[in-house]
């Protein structure tokens, strides 16, 4: 029954809007996150400190999930525990040293839109890595117009230097980076394993790493207060509850027929970012470049589905 129901058109439109909608109220909610607790703009140890307590509450969550669907708390084989380790260092403590620390030096509006290259470095590194996953006419297409709104977003009228920032931007770049080898690791270890157990563990594994990160560096936060206590743990909730109802869409759906709503990401994150920091998108060159990006998210997407029904 649960798989017949999670195979239903309006079940699967309503969950995939949730987490998209969830992930992207993300980007506002760390820069908020970042005021409410009082963490310096130079504190780069209190950001991951913030980070780790995040992920690691996000995956005690996930767990938690597991167990109420398992009816019991599943520890994986010893033979498993590399690739979960692995992932965990890259899809959560990479991803998000990078992206904490990036998204305090950019804006909402632009960390959101540079997220597209998550996407297009996914296809990538499939073309080199999984033979049945090659480079096609229509993924080179949907590349290149996405790389074209990353690379206009990042540019102002002072040319690279004036709109791009390697502890900023750069940053940022190098967190989707990390997420798309994440995704490529993910899909080995998650082979015969329920994806929702090691979301859990590799959530909660690295998140550790990035509290002992964070408190061997001496971060601290400036103020502890009852908002700032309850945006932390709706971010937590937000990952656990993303990351759970995303895998098991996957688990009982083609991954084409899901994948196809990633191109909702950068517009729910640029339009919290304007609701909740006022942040300004309402200009040409913005509105191009989210454009630009999504259209080269839903082309690269079409043509996995395209591929399946072949």
């Amino acid at each position: 029954m649960e798989k017949s129901f999670l195979q239903r058109g309006p079940v699967i439109i309503l969950l995939a809007l949730l987490c998209t909608i969830l992930w992207g109220t993300a980007y506002p909610a760390v820069k908020i996150g970042y005021a409410l607790f009082a963490i310096d703009a130079a504190d780069g140890f209190g950001k991951l400190l913030f980070a780790g307590l995040r992920f690691t509450l996000a995956g005690l969550m996930t767990l938690a999930v597991s167990v109420v669907l398992q009816k019991r708390l599943v520890i994986p084989q010893r033979k498993h525990w590399g690739g979960i380790v692995q992932l965990g260092l890259v899809q959560t403590t990479g991803q998000y040293i990078f992206f904490y620390l990036g998204l305090a030096n950019t804006t909402g509006v632009k960390g959101s839109i540079l997220y597209a290259l998550a996407t297009f470095f996914v296809v990538i590194f499939a073309h080199f890595l999984f033979p049945d996953d090659k480079m096609t006419l229509q993924k080179i297409l949907g590349c290149c117009i996405g790389f074209a709104g990353v690379l206009l977003i990042t540019l102002e009228d002072g040319g690279l230097g004036g709109g791009f920032a390697w502890t900023g931007e750069g940053f940022i770049m190098l967190s989707t980076l990390s997420s798309a080898l994440g995704s490529i690791i993910s899909r080995r270890v998650t082979q015969g394993q329920d994806p929702v157990v090691i979301t859990g563990y590799q959530l909660t594994g690295g998140g550790l790493v990035l509290i002992l990160l964070g408190f061997f560096g001496h971060g601290q936060f400036g103020a502890m207060t009852a908002q700032g206590l309850l945006l932390l743990t709706y971010m937590a909730f937000l990952s656990a509850a993303a990351f759970t109802g995303w895998t098991m869409l996957l688990k009982y759906n083609p991954a084409s027929k899901i994948a196809v709503y990633n191109f909702l990401i950068p517009i729910f994150g640029t339009t919290f970012s304007v609701m909740f920091l006022h942040e300004s998108i309402f200009n040409l060159r913005s509105l191009l470049a989210l454009g630009l990006a999504c259209s080269g998210i839903y082309i690269v997407n079409k043509e996995f589905k395209q591929m399946k029904h072949e």
